[in-house]
């Protein structure tokens, strides 16, 4: 490192020692210069020989006194400068008074220090006698500069465009000496466009006098790569200013120009690399930038084991032993790149000592030219890859490893022969920035591939697989996962068959995307999933569902007070209270703050991330009626069977976990053969259309006939969705049936013990005009205990329903509440025994709750033939 050098009072950075100090004083002569250092008050603080010489006083005399003191007049300032305090330099005549009295007008150049600097505030300098001018030697010097100068290429044209004179470098840079140039133009000695521009330049020079600017690329003989030029065209003024001449100067701007073209294809790379969360096209990216610019034949390999996108490869690069590496992306200046040893999607093993194995093994880049021992004795192997070697003429190849976040990920290949130009080590220092670059965009790509891979398989486990036999409707549904960067998110739909033949028809949508929200749509899924096991009213379940996502957020929240484990143990035991509620009666409106989205002093507030929309819907094809109630999600449609397409108006209702307004339940008459359209919003909603608009095709693609449900599926989501949707879309189809009055019976039951045995008369004749005697002795011993149940332990209008369909379902209803349960009856009790014997008797049996009464039914196989 080079250390400063002290000289006086000053400090220079340098590598000269004292001798070479001493030696430049010698020849510079140090007192044919007068030298003078003054301080801020100006004060002298240095004073050498050139100075006594000039002033006659000795500098032990003058160290320390004014300088002022030595002005025979005050020095002249030019109106309108600063004072000299101000300027960081002055230059001028001043009159000083010799030590013996005279008057001396002396020529000084004053530099003024910044303060803070080790060195003297002012410096000033007079040369004690005018250079005298060396005829003959002078002008010499003037044309030897001309001639001979290294760092810029020189000619002197006449006012014809001839050459007169022109310098060495110009000698080199075309590759011809003066006296072949001698009488040419430009345009002649350059038999390129260049020439052709410099000559242009050259009559605007002599047309305005001005001079003028231009960068030319030229390729000089004898040279594979092309220099670029920075061309100055000047006029040449004789004393009266016209023009006698021009001067040409061109100085070799090639480095600079290259590592700007380096500098902008990095900044290019940045603009284009990484564009989309896919491997391939990441990959693609990479060789489309570098592909002219850097290389003729760029590909990018990765690691075979990085197919496996659910599990990270514990030993991806072996120690030994052949590595293999699938070509995702591949681009060469010759179309169709016939130089590619491996065609992309193809997998190719590279043994132990092969320049791609090598270089990930080292973790660097290399460069090789291929007549390198180590290249040549890798094709020496793969007689293949030498044919296309000496076919295309491939001189040199880079090979530059892909990692990221300390995984390695593949190599990228770099390759030149169209290209005369052997990759330099700037070369290798680009392609490695690339790549970088490029590399951490793959494995960004690569974790959410793999994210996006496991979300969707999660979301697919937890939506039905099939939907469940039921009678009430015929079903079909699609689900997509979103195409672009948002990934996977919570759209769900279900269909749970009811007692009473009814179906609820379920579809949700839950706020995000990823891991989490296709959880949070488990968690969901499964909730309405209990809920509607017992039975509870369209409205009264969004109500429970919307305490759990409220419970929910505040698990989000981690619950600092307890702890994230604590809170996740909270909120599953607070799911299970909600979903659990066997009663069926908590008013809608009843929520307090202990779910955390009510103030029942101040406003409704929600806190968390999980939020959800929801549609629920009851189909019972007895009544051909069907309840709707939905939390703040797209109203369904519903296709009459002539064809019409009508939207159920729903009150207006805040997605789940929100609170602040019950939810409310609309009854709608549904026709035989209708058909329900229950949908996400990423079907009818996306960045280019509006809601409204995204409606209005659904409704013009519903009312297409179709030929099947499945199909009519497709054609909606052909006209409705993009390639590619930016977001998950729940698409749930069903087409409505309903029973025929001859498959149910309705009977009133009077409240006392004596009717019982008028209903069993009832239903045993009921069963035989159905032709199901098999049946009869189990349904007669169900419809017995259920109906003495009623009459002990309920409140009148007590009803008795069967309905024949798949199942045979007796249905019990009264005007009680209290919900019944099984026990088991001791060795000699007289009762209780009865709804443990339906239980056993029958395959299902439940109990719902109602705005009158509860309901009790039990449902039993049919044998086969007898079902409906």
């Amino acid at each position: 490192m080079e250390q400063p050098v002290t000289v006086g009072r000053a400090t220079r950075s340098g590598g000269e020692g004292p001798e070479a100090l001493e030696a430049l004083a010698d020849l510079v002569g140090e007192a044919l210069t007068a030298r003078v250092a003054l301080d801020e008050q100006g004060r002298v603080t240095g004073w050498n020989a050139g100075a006594e010489r000039l002033l006659g006083y000795s500098a032990a005399e003058m160290t320390g006194r004014r300088a002022g003191d030595l002005l025979a007049e005050p020095i002249p300032v030019r109106g309108g400068l600063p004072t000299l305090a101000g300027l960081p330099r002055w230059s001028g005549d001043i009159a000083l008074r010799h030590r013996d009295g005279r008057k001396l007008t002396v020529r000084v150049l004053a530099h003024h220090r910044p303060p803070g600097t080790d060195a003297p505030a002012w410096l000033v300098l007079s040369a004690l006698s005018p250079r005298q001018p060396r005829p003959g030697l002078d002008e010499s010097l003037v044309t030897w500069s001309f001639a001979q100068s290294p760092c810029c290429a020189l000619a002197i044209y006449d006012t014809r465009l001839r050459l007169v004179r022109a310098n060495a470098d110009m000698e080199r840079a075309v590759a011809l000496t003066e006296a072949e140039m001698l009488g040419l133009r430009v345009s002649e000695i350059v038999d390129d466009e260049a020439g052709e521009r410099a000559e242009r330049s050259m009559v605007r020079v002599l047309r305005t006098g001005e001079p003028q600017y231009q960068e030319n690329f030229l390729l000089a003989p004898g040279e594979t790569r092309e220099h670029a030029w920075s061309v100055f065209t000047s006029a040449l003024r004789d004393a009266e200013g016209t023009i006698q001449g021009i001067c040409l100067s061109a100085h070799d701007m090639t480095e600079q120009f290259w590592a700007r073209k380096r500098l902008q294809l990095i900044g290019e790379a940045g603009r284009r690399i990484g564009s989309t969360l896919d491997v391939t096209r990441t990959a693609q990216e990479l060789t489309d930038v570098t592909v002219p610019a850097l290389a003729d034949f760029v590909s990018v390999d990765l690691l075979a084991a990085l197919d496996d996108l659910h599990e990270p490869p514990v030993r991806a690069l072996p120690a030994d032993g052949p590595l293999l590496l699938r070509r995702v992306a591949l681009r060469s200046v010759t179309p169709g790149a016939p130089e590619a040893a491996v065609a992309a999607g193809q997998v190719a093993s590279y043994p132990e000592g092969s320049t791609p194995f090598e270089s990930l093994r080292a973790g660097r880049a290399t460069l090789h030219e291929t007549t390198d021992p180590a290249f040549t004795a890798w094709l020496a192997r793969d007689p293949a890859r030498a044919a296309r070697v000496r076919a295309f003429g491939i001189h040199s190849v880079m090979t530059v490893p892909l990692a990221a976040r300390g995984t390695t990920l593949g190599v990228a290949f770099f390759v030149r022969y169209a290209t005369a130009d052997v990759f330099s080590h700037d070369d290798l220092v680009l392609a490695g920035e690339l790549a970088a670059r490029a590399a951490v965009s793959i494995d960004n790509a690569r974790r959410y591939t793999r994210e996006r891979a496991t979300a969707v398989t999660l979301q697919r486990s937890l939506l039905p697989q099939r939907l469940p036999r039921q009678a009430a409707v015929e079903v079909a549904s699609r689900y997509l996962p979103a195409g672009g960067h948002a990934g996977v998110g919570g759209d769900w739909f279900d269909v749970i068959p009811l007692s009473g033949a009814r179906v609820a028809l379920v579809v949700g949508d839950v706020v995000g995307h990823g891991l989490h929200a296709s959880a949070t749509m488990g968690r969901l899924r499964t909730a309405v999933r209990t809920l509607a096991d017992i039975d509870l009213p369209c409205d009264e379940l969004l109500t429970h569902l919307d305490d759990l996502v409220a419970r929910l957020n505040l698990e989000e929240e981690g619950d600092e007070r307890t702890g994230p484990s604590e809170a996740r143990a909270a909120g599953v035991a607070e799911d299970a209270r909600v979903a659990g509620d066997p009663t069926g009666h908590r008013d809608p409106s009843s929520r307090t703050s202990h779910t955390g989205h009510l103030n029942p002093t101040g406003p409704a507030e929600t806190s968390g991330d999980v939020g959800a929309t929801c549609l629920y819907a009851v189909y019972d094809p007895v009544t051909r009626r069907c309840c709707f109630s939905g939390a703040g999600h797209p109203v369904p449609a519903v296709v009459s069977p002539d064809g019409s397409v009508d939207l159920v108006g729903l009150p207006a209702a805040t997605p789940l976990g929100v609170g602040g307004l019950p939810y409310e339940a609309t009854e709608v008459d549904i026709p035989e053969g209708s058909l329900l359209a229950l949908y996400t919003n990423g079907l009818v909603e996306t960045r280019e259309r509006d809601l409204d608009t995204g409606v209005h095709r659904l409704r013009e693609a519903l009312s297409r006939p179709a030929p099947s449900l499945d199909a009519l599926c497709d054609t909606v989501l052909a006209d409705l969705l993009p390639q590619r949707p930016a977001d998950d879309v729940a698409l749930l189809i069903a087409r409505t049936r309903a029973l025929d009055a001859s498959q149910f019976a309705t009977w009133s039951v009077p409240a006392e013990p004596s009717a019982v045995a008028q209903t069993r008369k009832d239903v045993v004749e009921q069963m035989e005009r159905w032709g199901l005697s098999d049946a009869v002795f189990v349904t007669e011993l169900v419809v017995s205990e259920l109906v003495t149940n009623a009459i002990r332990h309920a409140e009148p209008p007590i009803q008795l329903r069967l309905i024949h369909d798949t199942t045979l379902i007796c249905e019990v209803s009264d005007g009680g509440n209290t919900a019944p349960h099984l026990r088991r009856a001791r060795t000699y009790d007289e009762g209780g025994r009865g709804l443990l014997l339906v239980a056993q008797l029958t395959d299902r049996w439940g109990t719902r709750q109602s705005a009158t009464g509860k309901t009790i039914w039990a449902e039993q196989a049919l044998p086969t033939g007898v079902a409906r």
